[in-house]
């Protein structure tokens, strides 16, 4: 941590240099409320199999992760134990809650709730740092930050006042002001700008952060195939198979994260401007296929024959996760790794495959290959690594 944010204007804000990568315990409290987000996501979705519902549910987790990305960046330079730090985090995480608790509605009579909620953090996170580190560059980046966030506020609470049909195109454009804010160093001509050089991360710090919000959005999948199997019954031999199958899946899922060390930070691209990618971004992705993923869970232990939304989710879950695979490798590393394309070409062919047959195929039909074509990636990726080739480069 550079002597920029050590000597903050209020005493012992700032994160102390021999606990920069360390997760405090006021952290890990406040993810608590994105398990009951991810929940809220995954049910919307079940309740919304449709692309509008996909579209819609797309623009509440970008909402949502936005949120949490960005205390999880403020928290690189805040101290965790500090009295002021910890009342913001709960403050946080009330809003957060708040947009929880409206995902449901967030489309219909709880959309200036969730979007209230949501500009209500992204205006005091920035504050908080602007007056905590004032006269320092850290105030100044939080400076050009806090100007997006309000441009890009003033769309969400303008989609929120407006009727749900007009209200996701309005979102959409929320969401494209915020997410290019760190593409664009947060630059509005002739008025701010922080280019992402200046902003001095913890990169350890991040990837422990990530990797746990990670964990979350599995846990997702556990909790949505148990509550499937307590409706339906465990003994059937079909729930049986489809939650072999499901618990399988969520392994090698997991086995594919890790087996690149958790994605851990070591690579060749060391700069914020990678790390913005690798944990802003490729995350988002990574962590809205396991959302994906969880619905999955619950459709195949509920339905006994293929549909196309079925096989959407069965499909598009991990293809979402490849996605966000590849773009951490390609930020991390500078390089793109070809059993990730040919693992993504495979999934599309059953996918297709499922789609045109699935009147003719069991459930199994789809989920069976979609397991396999994981597990072989898992297997290549983990011998990859063990050869010591650090990221997979076949």
């Amino acid at each position: 941590m550079t002597t920029d944010s050590a000597d903050a204007p209020w005493r012992g804000i700032a994160r102390p240099a021999d606990r920069r990568s360390e997760v405090g315990p006021i952290e890990l409290f406040f993810d608590l409320v994105y398990v009951f987000a991810i929940i809220q996501l995954s049910h919307v979705l079940v309740a919304h199999l449709s692309w509008q519902g996909f579209a819609e549910t797309a623009v509440v987790f970008a909402a949502v992760w936005w949120g949490w990305n960005y205390t999880a960046w403020a928290m690189n330079w805040l101290n965790p134990s500090n009295t002021r730090v910890q009342l913001l985090n709960a403050v946080l995480m009330l809003a957060a809650l708040g947009m929880a608790v409206a995902i449901p509605g967030a489309f219909g009579d709880s959309g200036l709730l969730f979007a209230g909620c949501f500009v209500f953090m992204g205006i005091l996170r920035p504050v908080f740092m602007i007056v905590g580190f004032t006269g320092r560059r850290l105030a100044s980046n939080y400076t050009a930050l806090l100007a997006f966030s309000a441009l890009a506020g003033a769309a969400w609470i303008a989609g929120a006042l407006l009727p749900p049909d007009v209200r996701l195109w309005v979102w959409l454009l929320a969401v494209a002001i915020d997410y290019a804010g760190p593409l664009v160093n947060f630059r509005i001509p002739g008025v701010v700008s922080a280019p992402m050089e200046r902003w001095d991360t913890d990169p350890d710090h991040l990837a422990e952060r990530n990797r746990l919000v990670f964990i979350i959005a599995l846990g997702e999948s556990i909790l949505m195939m148990g509550g499937a199997l307590a409706d339906e019954g465990v003994l059937e031999a079909g729930n049986l198979i489809s939650l072999l199958l499901g618990f399988a899946g969520l392994t090698v899922l997991w086995w594919n994260y890790f087996a690149l060390a958790g994605h851990e930070v070591t690579g060749r691209h060391g700069g914020t401007g990678a790390l913005r990618f690798a944990f802003a971004y490729a995350h988002a992705l990574m962590v809205l296929g396991a959302i994906v993923v969880a619905v999955s869970m619950e459709l195949r232990l509920t339905h006994d024959h293929l549909t196309p939304s079925l096989v959407l989710v069965a499909v598009g879950g991990p293809l979402i996760y490849l996605a966000g695979n590849l773009l951490f490798l390609r930020s991390r590393f500078g390089r793109m790794a070809r059993s990730r394309f040919v693992a993504a070409a495979l999934l599309v062919v059953i996918g297709a495959a499922g789609i045109i047959f699935y009147e003719d195929l069991p459930v199994t039909a789809v989920t069976l290959p979609v397991l396999l074509v994981m597990a072989s990636l898992a297997v290549l990726t983990a011998r990859s690594r063990a050869a010591g080739g650090g990221a997979p480069s076949h």
